[in-house]
């Protein structure tokens, strides 16, 4: 390898070992299929190394996404895991490892200064880890056979977690939905709270919550309706949805009667509902107004999502 040259990178150091990569090794055989069978990047296995989770992502014939291709493109991403806390940040070095198999040792690069991984960086490397030609040239040991071995050292200095941090994403296209629930047996309905079917407004699920003897100040002498997050578990921490919303309780026997308020909110795991705790008189339900026939009634929810916040 006495003649080989490689392109000179600021801040990146290139060494030969002959100590094989501490913690992961990655070989492919039949390195030139990837490109015929239009493989343009490929994610190995995850492996652990400092209490984190990572893998190896190969671009053979460059990362188009950077304008490379006369290079083997090669990264470290950290493995994105719902458990991390809230502004996690992770510093790391790492060293990426190309075997050379006439010589029997590496040809490695090292980042001289550490990399911050976080939920929106979650991928640190080389745009120009080895030029094609190099790579390909039998006499320097790289591809032998077609055959090749990548490999990686990853040491965490340190982790940081800030918990603070959001984006607030507004909609300029609002996502709308409409849920009618024929609400059947209402004399047979739970004092304690009735849901609807869950319905899908955006990427959240929603519910309409009733209480046929009310809730609240309305305990009683009214019914009570609420729009509600359904799948709280799911939510992201930190995370609101704003909405415009109205609930409605429509004369059977007439369409242009009904019962209806619209209201605006930030939903969030915290502060999950929101509705009317004297929402209709519940004299409406026990006389002869059509909004009750053989003990059913009809309530509805109009939903528009305006905006999402998530934290960083």
């Amino acid at each position: 390898m006495g003649s080989l040259s490689f392109d000179v990178q600021e801040g990146v150091s290139r060494l030969i070992s002959v100590a094989p990569p501490t913690h992961y090794t990655f070989k492919i055989n039949n390195f030139s299929l990837l490109a015929k069978n239009s493989i343009d990047r490929y994610e190995s296995g995850e492996f652990q190394a400092g209490g984190y989770k990572w893998k190896l992502v190969v671009y053979p014939n460059g990362n188009k996404n950077k304008n490379e291709k006369d290079h083997v493109s090669v990264y470290l991403a950290m493995v994105k895991e719902n458990s991390l806390p809230t502004g996690w940040q992770v510093y790391a070095n790492f060293s990426l490892f190309l075997l050379d198999q006439n010589n029997d040792n590496y040809m490695v690069l090292r980042l001289e200064r550490e990399r911050q991984f976080h939920r929106s960086k979650l991928e640190w490397g080389f745009d120009k880890f080895i030029s094609l030609r190099a790579f390909t040239e039998a006499s320097n040991g790289f591809l032998v056979d077609d055959t090749c071995e990548f490999g990686a050292e990853v040491f965490v200095c340190k982790e940081r977690s800030t918990g603070k941090g959001e984006c607030l994403s507004m909609m300029k296209d609002p996502i709308k939905n409409k849920h009618v629930w024929r609400v059947e047996n209402f004399s047979k309905l739970s004092a304690e709270g009735n849901d609807s079917n869950t319905f899908t407004l955006g990427d959240h699920k929603w519910k309409i919550k009733l209480y046929p003897t009310g809730k609240g100040n309305g305990l009683g002498t009214h019914l009570s309706l609420y729009l509600a997050l359904s799948d709280l578990i799911a939510l992201p921490p930190g995370t609101q949805i704003y909405a415009v919303f109205t609930l409605r309780v429509p004369n059977q026997l007439n369409s242009s009667y009904y019962f209806s308020y619209q209201a605006s909110h930030w939903f969030s795991v915290s502060d999950y509902e929101c509705g009317w705790s004297r929402f209709l008189p519940l004299l409406y339900f026990t006389d002869s107004y059509s909004y009750l026939i053989k003990d059913t009634c009809v309530v509805e929810a109009e939903a528009t999502v305006h905006g999402v916040a998530n934290a960083l």
